[in-house]
């Protein structure tokens, strides 16, 4: 499987590489290999380094305050109920926004530096995480916590062994939503008021009409996000085995 999945690679670029030019001009998809020679420049200079920095720790740290507070409040709400139904309209009511329309409006509250994109960051993966924390809370069979409860468990014991196992692969797929959505809410912020990051890379290379640049900035993003997504795979694995 993984030999076929390199050959079909291998196909697209060597197709990719011989159409630039000749079917396709070369201005519109750049190819392989003018990608390839703009990589190498970033790289030899050092200058990729601290691009990937400056998103990377606002994508990791968006991330986990976005997770951390959606898990939390996922969890609250899910087993308070009143609390959930008082709440819920101002929830969904922000929810509805276009979270990348808050942008702007991050950048005038905390400036152009590295808090107005952990905020977009962390309120973009908020809400997928929380959403489905709350579902898999709500989803968690009422006969297990009974019985839990006739055998003399404490809050803590229903937490720890009936509702957290069982929401922990709602847990995980709202993880594996908010990972691809951290990454853009990080980049878009660069995208509208930065002078480093991906995102201001992929800016810049659009704006001077860089193909090379572009399709260069687009692929380093693809591989973060793969191998981001394939962390989160991992860990899941990790943790089913000792649950």
């Amino acid at each position: 499987m993984q030999f076929g999945r390199l050959g079909m690679v291998a196909v697209l670029l060597a197709v990719w590489q011989v159409a630039s030019g000749r079917w396709v001009d070369e201005f519109w998809i750049s190819k392989p290999s003018a990608i390839w020679d703009v990589l190498w420049g970033w790289i030899s200079r050092g200058e990729i380094l601290t691009h990937l920095e400056a998103t990377l720790t606002e994508m990791a740290l968006g991330l986990f305050f976005g997770a951390l507070g959606g898990v939390v409040f996922g969890f609250v709400l899910g087993r308070v109920k009143w609390l959930a139904e008082l709440i819920d309209p101002l929830v969904t009511a922000v929810y509805s926004l276009p979270k990348i329309a808050l942008a702007p409006l991050f950048i005038l509250w905390f400036g152009v530096d590295l808090l107005s994109k952990v905020v977009l960051t962390a309120v973009v993966c908020f809400f997928l995480v929380f959403y489905n924390t709350y579902a898999g809370v709500r989803a968690v069979d009422d006969d297990l916590v009974d019985v839990v409860r006739v055998m003399g468990g404490q809050r803590s014991d229903l937490l720890l062994k009936v509702v957290l196992p069982s929401s922990a692969t709602w847990i995980y797929t709202g993880l594996r939503l908010a990972v691809p959505y951290a990454l853009i809410g990080a980049v878009v912020g660069e995208i509208v008021a930065s002078n480093k990051g991906l995102g201001y890379l992929l800016a810049h290379a659009a704006g001077t009409f860089n193909t090379s640049a572009t399709f260069a900035a687009l692929f380093i993003l693809m591989i973060i996000a793969t191998f981001l997504n394939f962390l989160v795979d991992w860990s899941e694995k990790i943790t089913s085995r000792r649950q």
